[in-house]
């Protein structure tokens, strides 16, 4: 369980710095490379920034003694109708659950879950996602989680400038 000392509150504004030290971490922990991870900083702070202030990315941190020690960050996505929900237009997405290694095995990631999980259905979200790590899955489906069909793919080298392909 927390320690008394750990509170757990809505993320902020002022967390933009807590919330990508822990995406860097949390993706540093899952092995990928310090290069990759310093190609994405800034732009996940520039993405970032903006959706904190207008409360488009919202969440949760959980702190002791005033230090941020854990955090899981949620959205919203417009998505169509779909078998996992026929008749819902959106999808709930989290994404960025992190414990420091030092406050890990306390409870911390099924309590932000838990929260999370109620804020989406607070909001009438019905089906959640995220994408899981090797690390992270074990906890997840000890909370009722199951795996999806999902794949993707990537284009590197596509750029669009001034709403042209080059």
């Amino acid at each position: 369980m927390t320690s008394t000392q750990t509170t757990i509150r809505p993320v902020e504004p002022r967390d933009l710095a807590a919330i990508c030290r822990h995406r860097r971490n949390m993706f540093a922990a899952n092995n990928v490379a310090n290069a990759i991870l310093d190609q994405m900083d800034a732009p996940f702070a520039a993405w970032l920034a903006p959706r904190l202030a207008s409360g488009e990315y919202f969440g949760f941190v959980a702190e002791d003694h005033d230090a941020i020690i854990a955090g899981v960050g949620l959205f919203v996505i417009n998505w169509p109708p779909h078998p996992s929900h026929p008749t819902a237009t959106q999808r709930g997405y989290i994404l960025n659950v992190y414990v420091e290694p030092s406050h890990r095995s306390q409870g911390l990631s099924a309590e932000l879950m838990r929260r999370a999980e109620e804020e989406f259905q607070s909001r009438g979200i019905t089906y959640i996602v995220l994408h899981a790590s090797a690390m992270g899955r074990p906890v997840y489906e000890k909370l009722g989680w199951t795996s999806t069909s999902e794949m993707s793919k990537f284009f590197p080298g596509n750029t669009i400038t001034n709403g042209c392909c080059s």
